[in-house]
């Protein structure tokens, strides 16, 4: 379900602060930053890159990593066409980042391979 409270709050307060049309249409800009996850913290779209809420376990971060990833790894598409090899590399990569990130993040360190 797509959020709209933060376009029509940021038109009012914009409307107000400024007291002018142009000043809602401003406010109206920056709450629809707020509701399509533009200023959300990164850690945040790194769950979402897995399908999962922040409030996810470690255990469901793995399980959804290893799932998302044997299904996009390049050996997997080796064979394919060279749009859908590029598509499996990108999506593969970007997992990867995210699983690092995330890792890092709730171990507090830098991990090693």
């Amino acid at each position: 379900m797509q959020r709209w409270y933060g376009k029509l709050l940021g038109f009012i307060a914009g409307w107000l602060l400024l007291r002018h049309p142009a000043g809602g249409v401003i406010g109206a800009i920056i709450g629809h930053a707020f509701d399509a996850g533009w200023l959300a913290p990164r850690r945040y779209k790194d769950h979402k890159v897995f399908g999962l809420g922040p409030e996810a376990t470690r255990e469901e971060i793995d399980q959804a990593y290893r799932k998302l990833i044997s299904q996009y790894h390049p050996d997997r598409v080796a064979g394919a066409a060279p749009e859908l090899r590029a598509q499996a590399e990108a999506r593969a990569a970007e997992l990867n980042a995210a699983y690092d990130r995330l890792r890092r993040g709730r171990d507090g360190r830098k991990t090693r391979r």
